[in-house]
């Protein structure tokens, strides 16, 4: 089997969160700029083999689109357009911020350690890869 890669794609950062190759446990990656993703997945992949992609769908609580989502959009044409033979799939991603945060505070972590929001992206790509995995059990 090969990971799942998930991503909370952002305006300045991205978090990543992946899989181990069994695809039993997913765990945070890392935090990248998004002006450098695209080229961050490619070298991940040519070191590890991912089976698929999951992207955070950006929607308000209402479901309505975020404005967000055409950026989200743009990146995934990109990648389907570049890297077809790795797909790449839209995930709801309402409230995973709030849970991270919370994540965050049930950890124990200091008011200091919360205020990083990059570790906030990685957890919230951390949360989208969970969610995704127990929707396909």
């Amino acid at each position: 089997m090969a990971r799942i890669l998930s991503i909370d794609y952002g305006k300045k950062r991205t978090g990543l969160a992946v899989t181990d190759p069994l695809q039993i446990i997913a765990g945070g990656l890392a935090t990248v700029a998004t002006s450098e993703l695209f080229d961050y997945l490619k070298a991940y992949i040519a070191r590890e083999e991912v089976e698929r992609i999951v992207i955070g769908e950006p929607r308000q609580p209402n479901g309505q689109p975020s404005e967000n989502l055409q950026r989200v959009r743009q990146f995934v044409n990109r990648w389907r357009k570049e890297m077809p033979q790795i797909p790449i799939e839209f995930y709801d991603e309402r409230f995973t911020s709030v849970l991270a945060h919370q994540a965050m505070l049930d950890g124990g972590l200091r008011k200091k350690a919360r205020q990083d929001k990059a570790l906030v992206d990685e957890i919230s790509a951390t949360i989208i890869l969970q969610d995704y995995m127990r929707s396909k059990r």
